[in-house]
């Protein structure tokens, strides 16, 4: 009889695990959940106080059987899932249906997989936390009754197959709300202006930089302000310096390595946890779901000496953080590496990459504040009534600096901000160099990425930090997100300068509107947000959202039952769902949006969510057809302009005829095309079909004349029988023979194929 089975979650988990316990110890991984709500119906019991069907999807039977197996088998039965709420929850249903006693199953957790951490736990076990399963369990459930009952009332009142989820439409009604401030913006030009001074008397001429204290609105108001400063003098009129202390940022939580990998990595939410949990299995860092900054008096000695030994005993300041989150959950300590002393792993460059920024964060988060000089100046003109405003930094000791800095979303720094000034006093007077007025443009806020979004919900309080990757990969998976790249757009900008007692002006170029990663909202996207809004006011409010959050966190503290708390929740929402399904407008009046008239036709011009998406049509009279065309990437149909949509009715394009046929170039189901008679080629991906050349058509058209030619050709024959030939295919290599085609098998290498071999799979394929 085996000693002792210890059930973890991942099979990399298994491995690490299995060299610290002895030949005492078979250690097995669950793969995850082994049960989950039953997928035909609700899946819950409404009539029985809520009560969740499970059952085990047939790619688990496996597992669960090697499991139970073992388990019959074994003395004791360690199970060691993960030690936050889902953790918890895969042990309970391991108990259920491995049929282990829940009061005396022993039930261990660690927060690192190392030696020191596993037998700690083996030698302290406990039994399995009921208030933190039905904690999960309620999630579950609520979930599933949001889901279930919102998604069919979407497929009524606006379009088949769509779905919505509790967390998810919050984040999308997020990003909806920020594109609409967008759409909403109106960008205004003002002129700030920007001086480069130097001290009078100051022989180096030491240049710094200074910012007038408002923008003028008008180009006129700025081009009499700089004739106002010809022959002015410029006193300094107060300089502050005052000393500061810059403080290391705490160590990681879940959100914060999801933000900081997405800053500085570029790495996605979901790639980040990914990443991570590769680096926990492997025994490299603590816990990576966890909102807690806490580190372990232990961890925080090591960094103290790991500290002392590189940079000295003056940079190492031991402390400990505290967590501020109020739902702050069950696990115990920030994301920091298992062994300080570790600087460097083996791995993929992520995994590098990803363990040296929690390494770094770590450490730093244990050592000095940064001091610096903080140096203001204010500087009057003798002829205006406005002052230039300057200010500007000093490192004196670089303390947590000189190993890590923690980045920042935006860069507001403007000119005149941040750089190093020279000694000044009050009186001193200043030398202008050079004044400058330049047109600036307000800007819109910026579109989220995924860290700003993951943010943005956990400022909100919604969500936890097991949702967040999954939340934002259901939303874009769903269609209601895209994430987007965006070119900058150049523009002109106007320029007038004062230097040598001269006023010039010229124009400049200024590069704007680039967005890498950014989420934006799908048609589709906002057409359910407004339904959703509209019908389910409460499901969508944030403070709702996040009190439901809180309520999770009391039943896992054993304050309130989940039974409970999900009947408070479906006794409101089953009236919304019948309030819903007896009210609102039929589907085809979403989105529709009149644009204008057509000034050629006059005929009306409306954007909607067609069949195949997103659209814009031109009506038409009585007897004749109207026209339609699809959106480009990136266009709305709420920002959508006339002149836009009219463009869009360019297509199909003729570019002339061709050997008496004309060569065509529009857009289908399956993206933009050239079509010369019966033959089509699709456009490449830098291909616009608005702007398509003849000569470029042309070239497609040859382009995928040869690929057929080529696909006509055979790749092998047979001596045996003319007949039998291999050719490539748009799906790879094919058996061609007496009219017919016949795939090859996954595993079958052209070259080494014989004659029989061909005969055996087209026997194959008859039968």
């Amino acid at each position: 009889m085996q000693e002792n089975l210890v059930i973890v979650e991942s099979p990399a988990k298994a491995k690490t695990i299995e060299k610290f316990l002895g030949k005492n110890y078979t250690v097995k991984s669950s793969f995850g959940h082994i049960r989950d709500l039953a997928k035909r119906g609700l899946g819950i019991n409404l009539e029985n106080e809520f009560e969740p069907i499970y059952e085990i999807p047939e790619d688990k039977r496996k597992v669960v059987d090697e499991l139970s197996r073992l388990a019959r088998a074994a003395k004791t039965v360690w199970l060691a899932s993960d030690e936050d709420r889902e953790g918890e929850a895969i042990a309970w249903h391991l108990a259920k249906v491995l049929n282990l006693p829940i009061d005396n199953t022993k039930r261990i957790v660690f927060h690192e997989i190392t030696q020191r951490a596993i037998l700690n736990a083996i030698e302290n076990p406990r039994t399995i936390d009921m208030n933190l399963v039905n904690a999960q369990q309620a999630r579950r459930v609520l979930d599933r009754l949001v889901g279930f009952q919102l998604s069919p009332v979407l497929w009524k009142k606006v379009r088949p197959a769509l779905s919505a989820g509790r967390v998810q439409s919050v984040a999308v009604r997020l990003i909806v709300e920020r594109e609409r401030e967008i759409i909403g913006f109106k960008s205004v030009a003002q002129f700030r202006v920007v001086a480069q001074f130097y001290a009078a008397g100051d022989e180096s001429r030491t240049l710094f930089k200074a910012t007038l204290s408002q923008p003028f609105e008008r180009k006129e108001e700025a081009e009499r302000f700089l004739n106002d400063c010809i022959g002015a003098g410029y006193v300094v009129v107060k300089s502050e310096e005052k000393p500061v202390q810059r403080y290391p940022a705490a160590p990681f939580t879940t959100s914060t390595l999801q933000q900081e990998a997405s800053r500085k990595l570029g790495m996605s939410v979901s790639q980040t946890m990914s990443v991570a949990q590769r680096l926990y299995e492997q025994g490299l860092i603590t816990y990576m779901r966890t909102d807690s900054v806490n580190l372990s008096q232990m961890a925080i000695t090591q960094c103290k000496n790991e500290v002392t030994r590189l940079f000295g005993a003056k940079y190492s300041y031991p402390h400990n953080f505290k967590t501020k989150s109020k739902g702050a959950q069950e696990a115990h300590e920030a994301i920091r590496p298992s062994y300080i002393e570790r600087h460097e792993i083996e791995g993929t460059a992520a995994e590098k990459r990803l363990y040296e920024l929690i390494w770094k964060r770590t450490v730093a988060s244990q050592m000095v504040p940064a001091e610096l000089d903080r140096k203001q100046i204010v500087i009057n003109i003798s002829s205006r009534a406005e002052q230039f405003l300057a200010s500007g930094e000093v490192v004196k000791f670089d303390g947590f600096m000189r190993l890590y800095s923690e980045s920042q979303d935006d860069d507001t720094t403007q000119e005149g901000e941040g750089g190093m000034l020279p000694k000044l006093n009050v009186g001193d007077q200043l030398e202008a160099v050079s004044i400058s007025a330049t047109e600036r443009y307000t800007q819109a806020p910026p579109r989220y990425n995924e860290a700003t979004l993951v943010k943005r919900l956990e400022e909100l309080g919604i969500g936890r930090p097991s949702t967040y990757a999954p939340t934002i990969t259901t939303i874009i998976n769903r269609g209601y997100v895209v994430k987007q790249n965006r070119d900058a757009v150049k523009r002109q900008l106007q320029q007038v300068t004062l230097a040598g007692g001269k006023i010039a002006e010229k124009s400049v170029t200024e590069s704007y509107g680039k967005e890498k990663n950014r989420l934006a909202p799908t048609d589709i996207g906002m057409v359910v947000n407004d339904y959703l809004e509209t019908q389910f006011s409460t499901i969508m409010d944030y403070h709702f959202t996040a009190n439901v959050e809180k309520e999770f966190d009391r039943v896992a503290e054993g304050d309130i039952t989940w039974t409970s708390m999900i009947e408070d929740f479906y006794n409101h929402f089953h009236k919304l769902v019948d309030s819903a399904v007896g009210t609102q407008a039929d589907k085809s009046q979403h989105a529709v949006r009149v644009l204008g008239v057509d000034p050629k036709t006059g005929h009306t011009v409306k954007a909607r969510i067609g069949r195949y998406g997103p659209m814009v049509e031109l009506e038409a009279e009585d007897g004749e057809k109207a026209h339609f065309a699809s959106l480009k990437k990136g266009q709305l149909i709420e920002s959508i302009t006339l002149e836009e949509a009219l463009e869009l009715f360019a297509l199909p394009r003729n570019l002339g005829d061709k050997d008496g046929e004309p060569l065509m170039v529009g857009v289908g189901k399956f993206g933009p095309y050239v079509r010369h008679g019966k033959t089509f080629a699709s456009l490449g991906k830098g291909d616009d079909p608005y702007t398509l050349t003849r000569e470029r058509a042309e070239e497609l058209l040859e382009e995928s004349a040869a690929k057929q030619r080529a696909a006509s050709q055979p790749i092998k024959t047979f001596e045996e029988d003319a007949d039998m030939v291999i050719k490539s295919g748009q799906y790879g290599p094919y058996i061609a023979y007496k009219g017919k085609n016949y795939r090859l098998p996954k595993e079958a290498k052209v070259p080494s194929l014989t004659y029989v071999d061909c005969q055996r799979i087209i026997a194959k394929y008859k039968k």
